[in-house]
């Protein structure tokens, strides 16, 4: 069997894995496959963390509370060091929903429980007083995408802060965003991402799919990925942003 050039870490495959997640952890695979580029997808669950000194990408999804108030935990007891020492590595790290919330210094649940986040980017979530759902569009201006939007699906009630002076992964078209109060979505923080965009979001948005594996692929000596043919997922991309803008 050949090598591995690319380690992935599906964190929490099973208990964050709502709204198509597990479609980005394809998403990757699949176009550095199709590269003849060989990879490596580890599921890791709770317990105590396995050493991810050699991962070069971290991806971990949404769940529902129940779920993802034990994640929280777990994440916190077992799990931070070994990030933190992944990312200090080269690692790129996206996280989505509950994944993102736990990114930050805390959460606060709908019952008014408070959890330790991960502490790896300035932020925190409260709950909100609604839900947002819905297809949402968002414009990116810092990491050179072309188009510069990122096209996917909303569901959640917490709002989420970012902390001064920290970058947004993109600004709100259409949609709630971070908190549907100041116009941000996401955090874009060095090699760590995180959203609220699920849907799932890399199938849709090929491109930022490529700047994650370019990123992640850099430490094991790529300087550049070879194009692919993504007509079908750009016109995917493309339905979604058409009928979102048109409400």
């Amino acid at each position: 069997m050949t090598e591995p050039v690319l380690r992935i870490a599906h964190l929490y495959a099973d208990e964050m894995n709502i709204y198509g997640d597990r479609g980005n952890i394809l998403t990757l695979q699949r176009r550095t496959e199709w590269r003849g580029i060989p990879v490596e997808v580890r599921a890791i669950g709770r317990g105590p963390s396995p050493d991810l000194s050699d991962i070069d990408l971290i991806f971990w999804g949404g769940g529902q509370d129940r779920d993802q108030e034990l994640v929280f935990t777990d994440a916190a007891r077992y799990k931070v060091q070994a990030i933190r020492m992944a990312i200090d590595g080269g690692a790129v790290v996206l996280a989505v929903c509950g994944g993102y919330q736990l990114l930050g210094e805390y959460y606060v649940t709908a019952d008014g429980k408070r959890l330790p986040g991960l502490g790896l980017v300035d932020l925190h979530t409260v709950p909100g007083s609604r839900r947002n759902i819905g297809n949402i569009v968002i414009e990116t201006s810092t990491l050179d995408l072309d188009p510069p939007t990122l096209v996917g699906f909303e569901n959640h009630s917490g709002k989420t802060y970012l902390g001064a002076g920290l970058q947004p992964l993109g600004r709100v078209v259409r949609g709630a965003g971070n908190n549907g109060e100041d116009g941000t979505e996401g955090v874009a923080s060095g090699n760590v991402f995180g959203t609220y965009l699920h849907g799932s979001l890399l199938p849709k948005n090929p491109r930022f799919a490529d700047l994650l594996l370019r990123r992640a692929l850099q430490r094991r000596g790529f300087t550049r990925l070879e194009p692919l043919d993504d007509t079908v997922e750009m016109s995917a991309h493309e339905s979604v942003r058409q009928v979102v803008l048109k409400r």
